[in-house]
């Protein structure tokens, strides 16, 4: 499970938690395409007319002449007016002022490629955290992403024309839902929707019903039942909480005893409160694990680079399971052909799926993936924002226009988008609190940030950060920053994270 909500936690002394063995073969090459378009500047011109009244009629009766898309092109931008809301560039490009809604490491990575992308206009974040302050371009604001009333209110007042909503439970919440009503197009998808994360068991029976492969699952809210499925399937054998638990909720026993155990912790205890009341008991899947991300929006999906992470805390695959303590990209296990095999077994039958549901989906799929020796590959779980630390990585070896690409989803124009990527490798490590994933203390000071930010092919990237009254840049979160590097192969970006 990917849940990665303790980047806010309470943190304490920065200690580097080393990413677990990675993989040293050279990277293959990566996933390209054209560039990305600017999200279609005429069709703009033509919604805003069209809601002004006037020539954008001959537009639209164009647009119905022509292709669907064509026509969905016209008819999306004509309900998002805030798209036409920006400044416009000197060379005449619509410029896109742009709202991230977060503030942990992969939030830092959205802010930092948005900031460089040609189409972005203004850019702020909320909360954002240290480093997203002193990064450039961008302007934090004080705004509680749970008062929904208050985000509609400044992106109103900022003409914001994308909102992108980084964590997952913001979009349970259904944060999308409120900046939709309110004519803001928001990557993320609806509260409906959310479930594809929020809900295993929803998941799950999406995957039954539409013929997604996932591996054979039951659905218990009753302890016995629950505890005779998992003595007549044996182990290893997975427990999940239904819903999220801040990425505690899934226990992969080894053994009978254990699964039983979580049982009694999910259903009996309520260790994992709300989130255990409804139970999933899935097989235990072997193999190589991948993260797989698309783009998605107007019924479209866009293939995104691959990425692996690694969760135990210690090196060498060692010590408690985390949030996340490092990732590389590409992943060397996803081929073209897994690529192809994901997209036309996972990923499209979702989008399909999820829209027959009544759920449309807008935003990005996370597929956490399984890949058997034999290539057969099965779906983990999904989940509906970027990973945390894969964001990290990702956003490393973008190329093209972030911003075109999200609000291309957003106003489901797809059809317009394009993806390319360095043909590098990176690495992100994770640099974690003295004792995490248990308690530790926070507010210690970190230093030697310019030093490392100063070293080739780094970027440093916070997570778990804050400024304190004095002007250091403290602890904040379990997981602290993320030390990203690109290189030729993913050796040489790692001896850099690392030497950073």
């Amino acid at each position: 499970d990917d849940d990665d909500d303790d980047d806010d936690d309470a943190g304490g002394m920065a200690t580097m938690m080393a990413m677990s063995t990675m993989h040293a073969s050279r990277a293959g090459a990566a996933m390209r395409g054209g560039c990305a378009r600017e999200g279609g500047e005429d069709a703009v011109r033509s919604a805003f007319k069209k809601r002004c009244g006037g020539a954008a009629a001959a537009a639209v009766r164009r647009a119905r002449r022509g292709s669907a898309p064509g026509r969905e092109r016209v008819m999306m931008r004509a309900v998002f007016p805030c798209v036409v809301r920006a400044a416009q560039a000197s060379d005449g490009a619509v410029k896109t002022n742009v709202l991230v809604v977060g503030g942990g490491g992969r939030e830092h990575a959205l802010c930092w490629k948005l900031a460089s992308s040609a189409s972005t206009g203004a850019l702020y974040c909320a909360p954002g955290n240290a480093g997203i302050a002193n990064e450039r371009g961008v302007e934090m604001v004080a705004l509680d992403e749970r008062d929904h009333a208050a985000v509609v209110k400044f992106c109103q007042e900022k003409a914001i024309g994308l909102v992108v909503v980084g964590p997952e439970a913001p979009l349970v919440d259904g944060l999308a839902d409120t900046l939709v009503k309110a004519n803001v197009p928001v990557f993320g998808p609806s509260k409906s929707a959310a479930r594809l994360e929020g809900s295993k068991s929803f998941m799950k029976d999406l995957c039954a019903k539409y013929n997604i492969p996932t591996a054979e699952y039951a659905k218990f809210t009753n302890v016995e039942a629950a505890k005779a499925y998992i003595k007549s399937k044996g182990a290893p054998i997975v427990v999940k909480t239904d819903g999220l638990a801040a990425g505690k909720g899934v226990i992969v026993a080894m053994d009978v005893q254990d699964a039983l155990d979580a049982v009694d912790d999910m259903l009996v205890g309520a260790k994992f409160g709300s989130a255990g009341n409804e139970i999933v008991v899935e097989e235990f899947l072997d193999g190589e694990e991948a993260s797989f991300f698309a783009v998605v929006g107007g019924g479209k999906a866009v293939a995104l680079a691959s990425a692996q992470d690694h969760k135990r805390v210690g090196d060498g695959d060692t010590g408690l399971n985390t949030g996340g303590m490092g990732a590389y990209s590409p992943a060397p296990v996803v081929t073209q052909d897994i690529t192809d095999i994901v997209m036309r077994d996972i990923i499209k039958p979702t989008v399909d799926g999820m829209a027959a549901e009544g759920c449309p989906f807008t935003g990005v799929i996370f597929a956490g993936l399984m890949i058997a020796k034999d290539g057969r590959v099965k779906l983990l779980e999904h989940n509906i924002r970027f990973g945390d630390p894969e964001c990290q990585v990702l956003m490393a070896r973008l190329t093209s226009d972030l911003t075109a690409l999200l609000l291309a989803a957003a106003t489901g124009t797809l059809e317009d988008a394009s993806v390319t990527w360095s043909d590098d490798s990176a690495v992100v490590i994770v640099m974690a609190a003295n004792g995490y994933p248990g308690s530790y203390a926070k507010g210690e000071v970190i230093s030697g940030l310019d030093a490392a930010a100063a070293c080739e092919g780094v970027k440093v990237l916070h997570a778990g950060t804050a400024s304190s009254a004095s002007g250091d840049v403290v602890s904040a979160g379990g997981r602290v920053l993320g030390v990203t590097a690109y290189g030729k192969s993913i050796t040489e970006a790692a001896e850099r994270a690392y030497g950073a």
